[in-house]
């Protein structure tokens, strides 16, 4: 089971995201719970970024919305980094 924590910036970020998209805050619990147990999990279409990016992963939340996150494997701990439509968070 790994550890969920947030930057500092996904957290002013996710407040702005969920004070526009209250209807979302559910299907963000499920996602959270989806990653603590298996961040691989095929419903969560995790996947490594490419280019500036390339140091993190990112998960669906909705077809149009993603998180981006780092993923310790050792640590066994996940970070919540960024969140947001797909043209805003790439």
């Amino acid at each position: 089971m790994y550890n969920i924590k947030q930057t500092d910036t996904f957290e002013k970020k996710s407040i702005k995201f969920f004070k526009r998209h209250r209807d979302l805050v559910p299907k963000f619990k499920k996602v959270i719970e989806k990653l603590r147990d298996d961040p691989f999990e095929s419903s969560l279409k995790t996947h490594k970024l490419k280019g500036n990016l390339s140091d993190f992963y990112a998960c669906s939340l909705t077809y149009q919305y993603r998180i981006i996150l780092t993923i310790e494997i050792k640590d066994e701990e996940i970070v919540l980094v960024n969140i947001g439509t797909h043209d805003n968070v790439y």
